[in-house]
Order: C-alpha cells, then structure tokens, then sequence
C-alpha cells in the first residue's frame, strides 16, 4: 500500500479549515476578512469564537461553527470554511441558523426583537448555485411585493472564489479571492490591499509556530489513523460474517455489520485518547460524513465499558437497544 503523504502545514491554504480557524482566532485577522467579504467596514467588539459549538438538546444534533464575532452593535458574524460540495449546504446553512438564533434568548425571554442581527458567510472556492457569481446574498423577500423586505435581521451569504461577475467588485474582494485558495507571500505581496497583508501576517504566525505544526500533525496523525484502520478492519470484519452466512444476503449483512463495527472501534479509540464525545462526534461527521446521532449513541454506550471498551458488546448493547425501540 503506498503511504499516505501529508500537506505541511507551510504548504496550506486558507481554503483548509486547519489554517483558517488558527489564522481567525486573531480579531484584526477576522475583522479584516469580514470586511473585505462584504465590501463594508466592520469593527468588532472582541475577540472571535473559533470552533464555537451549539446544541439546544441532548437528543438533537449538535453543530461547531467555524469562526463566529460580534461588533460593537452587537451583530453576530459567523462565518464557514468549506471546501468540498458535499450536496447540503444550503440547508446545512439553515439548520445553522436555527441553532444560533434559538442560542441568542434567555428562558424565560419574551421579546424576540432582543434576538441580535446575524450574518452567516460560507466561502467556498465551487459554485453552490451554478450562476457563476462571486457573492450570493440571501435575506428574506415577499414573493407577491418584490420590494418589501422581512427584515428579520438574518442575512445568510455564500461566497464562490471562482466567481465570473469580477467587474461587480473591489480590486481587494477579487485579490482576496484569489489569496483564499494560493496563501503564499508571492500573492500577498502582488496585491495593495493592507487587509490582506494583515491577514497573511497572521498566517505566517500560525505556518511558522512549532505549537501549531505539533497540533497540525496530531490532527492529520489521527485522522489518517482512523481512514486506514477502519477501512481495513471494515472490510475484514464484513467479507468473514459474509462468508459465515454463506450467500450474497449474508455478505451484504455482514459488510454493514463490519462496517458498524469498524466505527466503534474508531470511536473507543478515540474515548481512549480522552477526547469528549462533542469533539468525536465533530470529527467524524466532517471528516468521514457519519450520522452524528450514530457516533454520539456509540460514545454514551460505550463509556459503560471504559477502560476496556470491549467491542463486541458494545455492538450486541446498541443492537439490544434498537430492538428495544
């Protein structure tokens, strides 16, 4: 099998969340990427949320935004990095919002009007609406009357670095574009925009921080750790329960069963490392594109079997569980 080559951390672009949630965690940074996404002058009131998580339930799924501020009248600002179209990101971005606004109030709260204004910014460097423009700006319209306007003081935007429409804006929004998906000194250096290159400084603090590279390295680590061993362990563990079923049903049953597995096995050793279930669940739903309902149930059951996390069980007490259901 040929061995698997990391991206070095001086070699990524904005465009990978690694650098851009480390290069977002400074104020100046993300005030200025703000700013230039939308093409106006925002002052924040301190220092952004990166990795910031929500969850309303126990029982519903949690979601972790990139890099959320808010400015000085109190307007939220979160913001996304995303680069593969995974097919949902359109109603991701709802469900994102819901999670966010019902976050804002205090129980009890009657008056919605305290619910602060919002603006949610997903870049990604494809095109999610295919009319190949730079920025797309949604807020809420009446059908009937064009010009009336909700304003309910959400704003949701998806930006596209390959967008076409370049006359509709600034020599810095197009620069930008552009610095998103090549990071290098090269490009910081062509354009005149001081936002930029105050962007860039941050960047080359994070490229350049020893912290940051042991932090980059154990992320990628585990996370090549997981793809190799649950791809092998899977497909091992479903092509034996196939056989003992002896026909094609059986393999199909046993591929899924092995399958299953092969996740609580990832799971537990992830639980073994000491790692919390909202980070596990974070992991695998972005990385791997689990169900995080799933990766969530596998962690609660299977702290019952800490330190040993006996595998099989836990896959005989999930599957008692559903049957129970």
């Amino acid at each position: 099998m040929a061995k698997k080559t990391v991206t070095r951390l001086k070699d990524l672009n904005l465009v990978d969340k690694f650098l851009f949630d480390e290069t977002m965690e400074s104020r100046e940074a993300y005030e200025a990427a703000v700013s230039i996404l939308l093409e106006n002058e925002v002052e924040l009131l301190g220092s952004p949320e990166t990795e910031k998580e929500l969850r309303i339930s126990p029982q519903l799924r949690q979601v972790r935004l990139d890099v959320v501020g808010m400015d000085r009248d109190k307007k939220l600002y979160y913001t996304e990095m995303q680069g593969k179209n995974t097919g949902n990101l359109r109603k991701r971005s709802r469900y994102y919002q819901a999670q966010l606004d019902v976050s804002l109030l205090e129980p009890g709260n009657r008056d919605f009007n305290l619910l602060n204004d919002s603006c949610f910014i997903l870049i990604a460097p494809f095109d999610i609406f295919g009319k190949g423009l730079c920025r797309y700006t949604f807020e809420g319209t009446c059908r009937e009357c064009p010009d009336l306007k909700l304003l309910d003081g959400a704003v949701r935007i998806f930006i596209n670095t390959k967008g076409r429409n370049r006359e509709d804006f600034s020599e810095e929004f197009l620069d930008f574009m552009e610095y998103v998906t090549d990071s290098s000194a090269e490009r910081a250096d062509r354009t005149k925009s001081k936002k930029i290159k105050l962007i860039h400084k941050q960047v080359q603090a994070v490229k350049e921080s020893e912290k940051m590279g042991v932090k980059y390295m154990q992320r990628w680590e585990e996370l090549a750790e997981a793809k190799d061993e649950g791809r092998i362990e899977g497909l091992a563990e479903g092509h034996s329960a196939g056989l003992a079923e002896g026909h094609s049903a059986g393999l199909i049953e046993g591929c899924a069963e092995g399958e299953e597995k092969k996740l609580i096995r990832m799971v537990c050793k992830k639980l073994c490392k000491g790692k919390r279930t909202e980070e596990i669940v974070k992991e695998f739903t972005e990385e791997f594109e689990e169900d995080a309902q799933e990766v969530e149930r596998i962690c609660e059951e299977a702290k019952e079997f800490a330190p040993d996390y006996d595998y099989d069980r836990i896959y005989d007490r999930l599957h008692a569980m559903q049957e129970l259901q």
